[in-house]
């Protein structure tokens, strides 16, 4: 009966992921004066973004140590961390984006965050706190220098699965090349050399994301009981589902693009997530 109970919380949670996304998004994102995206295609990725969503969220939930209320701010920064400030600020690097929507974007990944936090918590947070008697969490008492090392290693490890990925499935996409108007110099490593010649900030701008990443990581690692895999597959499955917002057509990305990079992003975000907190908290130097 508790599993029953259970599972009509969480697609209770899937019908407000739902509704709150559509109804903030309307009122907070420009309307284009002719519609150019397919309204069902829209419906259909929106629902399956939010079954997605809810799902993994819901597990890190449940396997929350926090108190319902002290859950909210850190459901709050992954959500908003990996669903609008990590998309978007490559969205703003790569994508020429209308006048006025990039900080739209992101006050609408904002409010909607805020506001589903504060819903699922309500529904599915414990009301006190829970033990964590393993020590799983302990993995991150760990000295500056190790802090570093460990951090230089993420950040590697994150450029070359960022450029391997996104060489070896997206950019031998002839599509993909088309929409950003580039070519395949033949090889990867002709590809690097291009990237560090012709924008050399991308590999700066994939250091901060990967720090962000990291970061986003540490507070799931922080908030969740269990076994320190336990947190590595939440960690890893949090940062693939969330490129489902791929799945939702928009008026600047064609569908073939979408979904080039869908399954590139959500393949490379899966063996980040598992590195992450394999090097955090499963190495031992």
């Amino acid at each position: 009966m508790k599993a029953v109970f259970l599972a009509l919380r969480i697609v209770g949670l899937v019908a407000i992921h739902f509704l709150g996304f559509i109804f903030i998004a309307a009122a907070l994102l420009p309307r284009p004066d002719e519609p150019t995206v397919n309204a069902s295609a829209a419906v259909v990725g929106v629902l399956l973004v939010s079954v997605l969503n809810t799902i993994v969220l819901s597990y890190i939930i449940l396997r929350s140590t926090l108190p319902r209320w002290n859950l909210i701010l850190p459901l709050f920064a992954i959500l908003y961390g990996v669903m609008t400030v990590l998309p978007q600020i490559e969205t703003a690097f790569f994508v020429k984006l209308p006048s006025g929507m990039l900080p739209r974007l992101f006050l609408f990944g904002a409010v909607f965050a805020m506001v589903f936090s504060l819903l699922a918590v309500s529904i599915l947070g414990k009301k006190s706190p829970v033990a964590n008697d393993d020590g799983s969490r302990s993995c991150l008492n760990m000295p500056a220098p190790e802090w570093l090392v460990k951090l230089c290693v993420i950040v590697i490890l994150y450029l070359v699965l960022y450029f391997t990925f996104g060489y070896f499935i997206a950019w031998k996409s002839e599509a993909v090349r088309a929409y950003y108007g580039g070519n395949d110099p033949g090889s990867f490593w002709a590809q690097i050399s291009s990237v560090i010649r012709d924008t050399p900030l991308l590999i700066p701008l994939q250091v901060v994301r990967a720090l962000l990443w990291t970061a986003i990581a540490v507070v799931v690692i922080r908030i969740m009981k269990g076994h320190w895999w336990e947190a590595g597959l939440a960690v890893a499955l949090l940062f693939s589902v969330m490129s489902a917002q791929l799945l939702i057509p928009n008026p600047f990305m064609p569908a073939e693009v979408r979904m080039v990079h869908l399954l590139e992003t959500a393949s490379s975000n899966f063996v980040f997530g598992w590195l992450v907190v394999t090097v955090l908290c499963g190495w031992k130097m």
